[in-house]
C-alpha cells in the first residue's frame, strides 16, 4: 500500500497546459501509466503532479541520467523552460505494460541506484513530512509515534526489536518502484519519474521485494535470490517496517491488506 499527496484531478486537461508543452493540436487520450492518471498527446505524456517541487527536481535529474538497461521517460520542458506548469508535468511517451517480473524490477532498482549514487541530496527532503517520509523515518528508528496495533503497529514493534545499525551509505533512491516500473515490447524496464528518499540502495530493492511478496503474488524465494546484497537482512527488516508503519497510518488500511505484510514479517523474521 502506497500513499502520496493528492494530485490535481486529470478529468480535464487544460488547453493552456497543452499549449505550454507544445501539443496544442494533438488529440489528448486519457491513459493510466504505472498507476498514474495521465494524457497521451502524440509523443508526449502529460500528467498532474502532487508536488511541484518534487516533480521539477525529478525532471532535472532524469534529463541527463543514463541507466544501464533501463529506459527513462525523458522529461519535456514547457515553452518557457519550466518542468511544471499549473501542476502538470510532461515527458516523452514510452509504451509499456505492468508485468509480474519481480526479479527484473529488483535488478532495475539496483541499476537505477548505481546511476543515482552521485546525485546530491535534494534540499526538498529537509522539509518533507508526508506519510512516506514519516514511515521511512520510523523504519530507520529516527522517529517514534503511536501506530494502530491491528493495522500493523503490533508487528512493527516486534520487528523493530531486531533492528541493528546499517553501514551502507545513504544516497538518492526511488523508494516506490513496485508497480511503477513498466516493460516495453522488448522487455526493457521503463521508469517515469523519481520518488526520492535518502536511504541505502539495498533498502529500495528490499521495498520492491516486500511489496512483491505482500501484494504482488511473488514467491518467497524472491527474498533469498537477492541475499548476496550487502546487509540484506537489515535492509529487508527496514523495508518491512516501512510498509508496516505506512499501513498502520493509512486511511485505507484493512485487515485484508495487512495479511500480506503479516506473511512478509514472518519470512523476514526467519532470516534475521
Amino acid at each position: 500500500m502506497t500513499a502520496a499527496p493528492t494530485a490535481p484531478q486529470a478529468a480535464a486537461l487544460p488547453e493552456h497546459v497543452r499549449v505550454a508543452f507544445g501539443v496544442k493540436d494533438a488529440v489528448p487520450r486519457p491513459v493510466v501509466w504505472a498507476g498514474q492518471r495521465a494524457w497521451h498527446c502524440d509523443e508526449v505524456l502529460l500528467r498532474p503532479v502532487a508536488d511541484n517541487a518534487m516533480a521539477a527536481w525529478s525532471a532535472g535529474v532524469l534529463e541527463n541520467l543514463d541507466v544501464e538497461a533501463v529506459r527513462l521517460a525523458r522529461p519535456v520542458r514547457s515553452s518557457d523552460g519550466r518542468w511544471v506548469v499549473a501542476g502538470w508535468a510532461a515527458s516523452r511517451f514510452l509504451a509499456g505494460a505492468s508485468e509480474p517480473r519481480h526479479d527484473d524490477v529488483v535488478s532495475a532498482s539496483l541499476r537505477l541506484h548505481a546511476a543515482t549514487a552521485t546525485v546530491q541530496r535534494p534540499r526538498l527532503l529537509d522539509s518533507r513530512d508526508d506519510l512516506l517520509a514519516r514511515s521511512a523515518a520510523a523504519a530507520f528508528g529516527e522517529r517514534r509515534f503511536a501506530l494502530d496495533d491491528a493495522a500493523g503497529g503490533r508487528l512493527f514493534g516486534e520487528l523493530a526489536a531486531h533492528r541493528r545499525p546499517m553501514k551502507s551509505p545513504p544516497q538518492v533512491v526511488h523508494g516506490e518502484l513496485f508497480g511503477a516500473v513498466l516493460f516495453d515490447g522488448d522487455g526493457v524496464p521503463v521508469v517515469l519519474d523519481l520518488v526520492p528518499f535518502w536511504r541505502p540502495a539495498e533498502w529500495a530493492a528490499a521495498v520492491v521485494v516486500v511489496d512483491a511478496i505482500a501484494w504482488g503474488g511473488a514467491d518467497e524465494g524472491l527474498i533469498d535470490r537477492w541475499a548476496h546484497l550487502d546487509e540484506w537482512p537489515q535492509a529487508l527488516l527496514r523495508a518491512a517496517l516501512y510498509r508496516l508503519a505506512l499501513h498502520a497510518q493509512h486511511p485505507d488500511a484493512s485487515a485484508r491488506s495487512v495479511a500480506g505484510l503479516e506473511r512478509v514479517a514472518g519470512l523476514v523474521s526467519a532470516r534475521l
